[in-house]
């Protein structure tokens, strides 16, 4: 596996090394003692996974209140999805700040974002299966999220009218929640 730091502190795209042959292919996309060798020493208790049927679809951006809050592993085994996270940790030099990075069935990127971030996807494709494993159990009580369209952040992202959940559509933005994280 390659590590490439991204543009976030504590933020990592994985390459995973892809053994193709007649049959298809073989990768590994999680190895505890590679990622400990990188600084991730992260036990994930819980994988999750969502199929977004259409194009354009947005889901968050999520995140839990401490002490709930996950650390993911976030990757695609069918389509494509522009991923996006937000730091919201108030020590971090990339505080506030966002990066997204396309995640997709073919190039089988696998994006880690640390603990103290905000999470969200929007699908390029139909029918996106997206995987991600996170290391803290879901806690109804402490999930959170902030808006997809918050112009103080100005994310970029590839669609003006999304499909969403009511809840998302009306999550609150940055300025009105702060900096929730060490």
């Amino acid at each position: 596996m390659k590590f490439i730091e991204a543009d976030l502190n504590g933020a990592f795209i994985i390459e995973p090394v892809v053994y193709s042959d007649n049959r298809g292919f073989f990768m590994e996309t999680y190895n505890r003692r590679v990622f400990k060798d990188h600084g991730l020493n992260v036990e994930f208790v819980q994988d999750n996974q969502s199929l977004s049927e259409r194009k354009g679809v947005i889901r968050g951006l999520h995140f839990q209140y401490p002490p709930y809050d996950q650390a993911k592993l976030v990757r695609v085994v069918s389509g494509r999805v522009l991923d996006v996270i937000v730091d919201m940790r108030k020590s971090s030099p990339t505080r506030g700040k966002w990066f997204s990075i396309e995640l997709s069935s073919d190039n089988k990127r696998i994006l880690f974002v640390p603990s103290g971030f905000a999470h969200g996807f929007c699908t390029l494709e139909d029918n996106s299966v997206v995987l991600y494993k996170v290391d803290k159990f879901y806690n109804p009580s402490a999930e959170a999220g902030i808006r997809w369209d918050d112009n103080n952040l100005g994310i970029r992202w590839p669609v003006q009218v999304p499909v969403m959940s009511d809840k998302d559509r009306t999550l609150p933005m940055l300025k009105d929640i702060g900096f929730v994280f060490p």
